[in-house]
């Protein structure tokens, strides 16, 4: 029942903050980066291509392949024929030049550069199409069940479609375990080849609204003007997404309306126990008890107004039974705000360790232990 009313008001909140909110684009979202919570949403599912926001998946695939070890930064890339032969933007790659991967995710993050994510992915996948199925594979790990890429830059293709949604999902998943892309999409302007090649970034928000973090934009004839946005202030980061914007001017408003109204309404607060937690006893373990843990770090997403007087109530189980897992309910932390106790929380207590049962030998020792000790 706590669930269902929990959920309830969600949808609540989600619909006034739809009436709160005028963005003119067909399809737009509104996440919160820590805790992947949605604060506005319109049209959000509806497939639609998303031009070069398809190139949030290239990155995050780069990404990963670097802290796996495929390739490093200094890792030289050289240019095929098929990556040179993109069009669109591009920083007009020469067949076989070579570049580090370090600079081609400058110019993809930057100039939205065809060439260079095409490069990448072959690099990474030995084929664009063999990275095509990469990108779809992590897609579904990912839920992003609106979503079919047809290829690793977002140029035209039947079938090549999104959704807001999913943009948010595949830019959160970019943005909270890979920081250091942020050393390329807040770039604003700099350059390639000691200086022959000028880069200006294709996203204005960078240089023009404060605490601006990236992540991509995107444009075509039929997808018009797409744009996922990221920003941090005091601790909180958000993405907005916005599809199929009637301008790029447009686009870029939307997404100051989505980022300020996140802003200026929600607060990220970190919750700490008021006092520690208590150990919980355990039956027929290999030790006598499990500590318990705040789930999800604590991170707690509130409105504004509810960040006075929180109050914290904490159940425990009072003992739990071996074997324990790594993660296992032990209890909850309810956090309550103002004189009428509203909840606004309920963070998970989790065992933080792993406490095995008891063989039968470790117990008959363990029985003779006790009795040649009360001798």
């Amino acid at each position: 029942m706590k669930r269902l009313i929990a959920l309830l008001c969600a949808v609540l909140a989600l619909t006034a903050g739809a009436k709160a909110v005028d963005v003119s684009a067909p399809s737009a979202l509104l996440m919160e980066k820590e805790t992947g919570t949605i604060l506005f949403a319109k049209d959000e599912h509806t497939r639609r291509e998303p031009a070069s926001v398809t190139k949030v998946m290239t990155l995050l695939l780069a990404m990963e392949a670097i802290d796996s070890g495929q390739m490093s930064y200094d890792t030289m890339v050289t240019a095929s024929a098929h990556a040179c032969s993109m069009g669109g933007s591009q920083i007009w790659l020469k067949e076989n030049e070579q570049m580090t991967v370090d600079e081609m995710l400058k110019a993809a993050c930057v100039v939205s550069a065809n060439d260079c994510a095409v490069a990448l992915a072959e690099q990474i996948a030995g084929s664009e199409e063999a990275f095509v199925e990469r990108m779809n594979q992590r897609a579904k790990e990912l839920g992003m069940n609106d979503t079919t890429f047809q290829n690793a830059t977002g140029l035209p293709a039947a079938g090549h479609v999104t959704s807001a949604y999913d943009i948010a999902l595949m830019s959160r998943e970019l943005v909270l375990n890979h920081p250091d892309i942020r050393k390329y999409t807040t770039i604003w302007m700099d350059s390639l080849r000691g200086g022959e090649s000028q880069l200006v970034n294709t996203n204005r928000l960078v240089r023009f609204y404060q605490g601006a973090t990236g992540l991509k934009t995107g444009s075509t004839d039929n997808a018009l003007y797409c744009l996922s946005a990221t920003a941090e202030r005091d601790g909180m980061e958000l993405i907005a997404v916005i599809m199929k914007g009637a301008t790029s001017a447009q686009r870029f408003e939307d997404a100051q309306t989505l980022l300020n109204y996140g802003f200026a309404g929600y607060t990220l607060t970190k919750i700490v126990p008021e006092t520690p937690l208590a150990p919980v006893p355990v039956a027929l373990g290999t030790q006598a008890t499990v500590q318990p843990v705040l789930g999800d770090g604590g991170a707690l997403l509130l409105e504004r107004s509810k960040t006075a007087g929180l109050q914290q109530t904490v159940t425990l189980a009072e003992s739990v039974e071996a074997p324990v897992a790594l993660g296992d309910s032990l209890g909850a932390l309810t956090v309550t705000a103002g004189d009428g106790g509203e909840v606004v929380a309920e963070i998970p207590l989790l065992a933080g360790e792993e406490i095995p049962r008891v063989t039968f030998w470790q117990m008959f020792l363990r029985t003779l232990r006790m009795a040649f000790l009360a001798d």
